[in-house]
């Protein structure tokens, strides 16, 4: 089949500076635009790809503590009918499992040290169903939660700022003191030290302790748990569930999910994704129009060819089709590499960020500052098709103009001096 001969020429005037050196210049200007676009898009997805590996991983590293729901009291005290609220949360279909536990927050102290943390009673029995830190934990460390005992796990960056191991003896104290003559005196408990964990979340592995709901219970003067963490099948229907368990459950109890614990810095994630996917289209988009300069100078300087064309019988709107084509195969071509580029980073971003740590000796990614320490990367479709659309409309729209000059030049015009 012969092609037409508008793909034909605007090709040719495309790869022009290879065969005259006449025509470098603008071959060049044709390169920079390719080039411009490759990096603009490449750039998008890296950047993209990032911003979902980070929010990916700091969400599952937050739901390795979190649980997807959690019951409480309204009054935030003891829950009445424990095994009731349990038995009608584990009849959802999509419960996988519930567990009791008692949230409070405490002073800790090691001699002139001192540290404020969330301190979380579990049963150690029950709080792997609900937790992933919990289910790794459940064979080593959480046997050693002993009721009576008085024992705590701490986070790892918590035992670190205490200067504590294990063996080791804390003190804790409760917010609400025992009322004397003298006045108001904390309660105060000394604990021993059974074990650390990480979670890989600076956050929490610097200020939350676990110790056994019962001792949690003594030290807080309370009657029982406080609340039920639940998990579900599908996380992302952890709010749809919420809502179907607050209809289900008695009066007076608060049903929360782990999207509205988080919500404020998912929703500045979300923002900061779209802000970042404006000003980084700016690029494709300062790239893609630099295409206009090189059509219109590729005009200029084919005007005796465009004039011999139309003096053959070519149409304008040949004429148009020509250079649309160009342009065209510049975007193509330019979108083409981009997305080559970019997956190709995207997808091997973890070990070019460490080696280029390496190289400058410095680190990107502080965890006390950044919650993770490693750079994440997950390319989504949702966000390279749209890249890739975006890339090729823009650069389509800049060459309407040029080709549309190109198609009005007239014959005898631009024959008379040639």
């Amino acid at each position: 089949m012969q092609m037409p001969y508008e793909l034909l020429l605007g090709w040719r005037y495309t790869r022009a500076g290879r065969a005259t050196r006449r025509n470098g210049f603008i071959s060049f200007i044709s390169g920079v635009s390719m080039l411009g676009i490759a990096l603009g898009v490449a750039a998008l997805i890296v950047v993209l790809s990032v911003m979902n590996g980070f929010q990916k991983e700091v969400r599952d590293r937050m739901l390795g503590v979190l649980s997807h729901i959690e019951v409480f009291d309204d009054g935030g005290q003891a829950l009445q009918d424990l095994s009731g609220t349990i038995a009608t949360i584990e009849r959802h279909p999509e419960v996988l499992g519930a567990a009791p536990f008692v949230a409070a927050q405490g002073l800790l102290a090691r001699g002139e040290d001192m540290k404020g943390v969330m301190l979380r009673g579990i049963d150690p029995a029950q709080e792997p169903k609900v937790t992933d830190l919990a289910r790794d934990l459940a064979d080593t460390t959480l046997p050693r939660l002993v009721p009576g005992e008085f024992g705590i796990l701490l986070g790892l960056d918590l035992a670190r700022g205490l200067g504590v191991g294990v063996g080791d003896s804390v003190t804790l104290m409760a917010p609400s003191g025992q009322v004397t003559p003298a006045g108001v005196v904390p309660r105060v408990r000394q604990m021993t030290v059974v074990g650390t964990f990480s979670s890989g979340h600076y956050e929490y592995d610097s200020a939350l302790a676990m110790l056994h709901m019962d001792d949690a219970a003594r030290i807080f003067r309370l009657e029982g748990p406080t609340g039920v963490r639940v998990k579900i099948r599908d996380q992302q229907d952890a709010r749809a569930v919420a809502l179907e368990l607050a209809g289900q459950l008695p009066p007076g109890m608060y049903v929360t999910d782990w999207t509205r614990q988080n919500r404020n810095w998912f929703a500045a994630v979300q923002l900061e994704k779209r802000m970042m996917f404006i000003i980084l289209t700016l690029i494709v988009a300062v790239a893609a129009f630099n295409l206009v300069s090189t059509l219109v100078m590729t005009v200029t300087d084919k005007r005796a060819d465009i004039a011999i064309l139309r003096t053959l019988g070519a149409s304008p709107r040949s004429i148009m089709g020509i250079f649309m084509v160009q342009g065209a195969t510049v975007g193509v071509v330019g979108t083409g590499l981009g997305l080559l580029l970019g997956l190709a980073i995207a997808f091997n971003i973890d070990t070019i960020v460490p080696a280029l740590e390496s190289l400058v000796g410095a680190k990107f990614l502080p965890q006390d500052i950044y919650l993770i320490n490693r750079m994440p990367s997950d390319p989504q479709r949702g966000d390279i098709l749209p890249i890739a659309v975006i890339s090729l409309i823009l650069a389509f729209v800049a060459t309407i103009y040029p080709s549309w000059r190109a198609s009005r030049v007239n014959p005898a015009e631009a024959l008379r001096y040639e």
